[in-house]
């Protein structure tokens, strides 16, 4: 007979895949206020379910309750892009001290691979799809230098931190082809000292590229 506590766990989980799928691609903004009703017809679930995500993504800093209004998508203002960003500098720091322990050469050559490709490709056709493509090779090689370190509560403080520098991406940073050049150029220099097992040069390599991304978060300039 099947568990109705164990049903309404996963209606609640699927409808808090669903709002995270909606600030990942941009359909719900920082600062827009949506009601439950709203979030209801975009993820297409049952109005229980989202009450019952919703204090998860408050508890996570993403959304905040406005009596009598609805929801508001947490601001991307400067101390969050700052608290995000060191917070990540953190730990992919801690992730590429141990890469040459946790990583496969051949993972590492695939990587390389891949990013030089986009960067042959960037040279013939610079498009914002090639762009958005290669921001998918950005943060999945991210992401995987995270899941390296087999660390269950730093992989989930690093997912729910991902959310925020993506949104502070969306927000703040266009994906453009000189935007795609750079990350790649940068992504190369860090794969490069990895592959020869050198932490110190990737962890110098790493802080150089999100202090760039940071610094352009910021509206600065390289």
């Amino acid at each position: 007979m099947p568990n109705p506590h164990s049903t309404t766990r996963t209606l609640r989980a699927e409808a808090y895949d669903r709002i995270i799928s909606l600030l990942n691609v941009q359909d719900l903004r920082p600062g827009q206020i949506v009601t439950q009703r709203e979030l209801v017809e975009r993820t297409e679930t049952s109005l229980a379910a989202v009450r019952e995500a919703i204090p998860r993504l408050e508890a996570e800093g993403l959304m905040n309750t406005l009596r009598q209004r609805g929801l508001m998508i947490t601001n991307v203002d400067v101390s969050f892009v700052r608290n995000a960003c060191q917070l990540r500098t953190i730990l992919e720091l801690e992730a590429i001290a141990n890469a040459s322990r946790n990583i496969p050469k051949v993972t590492i050559e695939k990587w390389e691979a891949e990013h030089r490709n986009i960067l042959e490709r960037l040279e013939h056709d610079s498009t914002q799809e090639l762009a958005r493509e290669a921001q998918e090779i950005d943060w999945s090689m991210h992401d995987q230098l995270i899941a390296s370190l087999s660390n269950e509560l730093i992989s989930e403080v690093y997912r729910v931190n991902s959310i925020k520098v993506r949104m502070a991406a969306h927000e703040r940073l266009l994906v453009t082809p000189f935007n795609a050049r750079r990350v790649m150029s940068e992504h190369l220099a860090v794969l490069k000292a990895l592959k020869v097992e050198d932490s110190t040069a990737a962890a110098a390599a790493m802080k150089r590229h999100l202090a760039n991304s940071l610094s352009l978060a910021l509206g600065g300039t390289l």
